[in-house]
């Protein structure tokens, strides 16, 4: 299983100056407490948020992908 790079997401967002009710809108979640669930790992992003992660965050798909084992909803 891939695992995604929760602490590159969040360090990536902050570093953007993106809060999280904006991430949350941009992805289409309720609130911004929804979002935070996901960027700490307690729900699991889908396949189908990354193209919009990466476009938001202003990298590759690919660099979500490292040492923090966290599953992939597909």
């Amino acid at each position: 299983m891939k695992t995604l790079n929760l602490d590159f997401i969040k360090q990536r967002r902050k570093e953007l100056n993106i809060s999280l009710q904006d991430m949350a809108i941009k992805l289409g979640f309720k609130n911004a407490s929804t979002y935070m669930k996901y960027e700490r790992g307690e729900y699991s992003f889908k396949a189908d948020h990354l193209p919009l992660l990466a476009f938001e965050l202003r990298c590759n798909i690919e660099n979500f992908f490292g040492n923090n084992v966290v599953g992939i909803a597909t």
